[in-house]
């Protein structure tokens, strides 16, 4: 099977989104193979699907993605106040100019649009730092997280006779019958096999 990719869509810092930790081409070997849940669908030959977009949904996904997500935003959220703070006084910034340019001194409207270039450099600095201090804590945190899940499906698939998993988060797939869609099955037999423990869940942890 080909290595997936867990895409931690909530993280966001003002005006930039970042997503995903790098996908490792190497995986090490995979644990024991679990017995099959009687909740499994009936596959249709030897390829299933799975949408590993799923992994990451708050109600359906799977409990330590979830709470990995969750634990990176917490953790970066005085740099998003911060950085939303910054746009905000930035905006009122260009509002004021748009306002008062017609009726300025052309000194006040040049002083106050040498103000609002200062403002965007800062904020662009800041962008890029917090940006790189997330994709560091997305690799220390989901990278771990991440082999421990390929292992599983690696089992998982093993255990059921599948032999081609296709992502239909990474690979476009025109139709996909649901008997042969494993992504539900999968994340119940993870969160049962997987629990979140507390120290999974809590912030700072290198590896969930």
């Amino acid at each position: 099977m080909k290595p997936f990719r867990l895409v931690a869509a909530g993280v966001a810092l003002a005006v930039v989104s970042v997503v995903s930790a790098s996908a490792q081409a190497s995986r090490p070997a995979a644990p024991a193979q679990p017995a099959p849940s009687s909740a499994s669908p009936a596959l249709a030959g030897k390829l299933a699907v799975i949408d590993s977009s799923a992994f990451g949904d708050e109600k359906a996904g799977i409990t330590r993605v979830v709470n990995a997500m969750k634990n990176i935003n917490a953790q970066f959220q005085p740099q998003q106040t911060e950085l939303q703070n910054m746009q905000t006084r930035y905006q009122a910034l260009l509002d004021q100019i748009q306002k008062t340019a017609p009726v300025a001194q052309p000194a006040a409207t040049q002083a106050l649009q040498d103000q609002a270039e200062d403002l965007k450099r800062q904020i662009e600095r800041k962008v890029q730092d917090a940006q790189a201090a997330v994709d560091k804590r997305q690799r220390e945190v989901l990278g771990p997280l991440q082999d421990d899940v390929y292992n599983a499906l690696q089992a998982y698939a093993s255990a059921r006779g599948i032999a081609v998993v296709i992502d239909l988060n990474r690979v476009p797939v025109l139709y996909a019958a649901d008997s042969v869609d494993i992504t539900k099955d999968f994340i119940t037999e993870y969160n049962r096999t997987h629990p979140a423990t507390t120290a999974a869940a809590a912030p700072g942890t290198g590896r969930p």
